[in-house]
């Protein structure tokens, strides 16, 4: 299934291609600030639309995942692996997803605090 999302402002935009099976909510220091629900994609799966010099990226401790997010209405749409290679992965925040039911996706609790 094809998913079109964005920021609240829709500067950054982004369809991203796959079967949301469940999303995991991490309790790391940022995205238990967020309350994103993320949902891990193969990277190549996700194609951005619209970013410009919108899209900003944060990293922090290990500095292995950059955290996106709109530079103007500040919303983080998703985080990706900041390595190279086939094995790049990409989590969506669902909350940024168009038509997505989120009483039927199952939630993982992840403990990021701790990884």
């Amino acid at each position: 299934m094809l998913y079109k999302g964005s920021c609240h402002c829709g500067k950054v935009a982004f369809e991203v291609k796959g079967e949301i099976g469940g999303v995991v909510r991490c309790n790391c220091s940022i995205c238990r600030r967020k309350g994103a629900l993320l949902w891990a994609v193969p990277h190549e799966k996700l194609s951005l639309v619209a970013w410009g010099d919108d899209l900003g990226r944060y990293t922090f401790g290990k500095a292995q995942i950059a955290h996106r997010f709109c530079r103007t209405c500040g919303i983080h749409p998703f985080a990706e692996d900041v390595g190279e290679g086939s094995e790049r992965s990409a989590y969506i925040n669902v909350n940024c997803l168009e038509d997505v039911d989120l009483a039927g996706v199952e939630v993982f609790e992840f403990d990021g605090r701790s990884a």
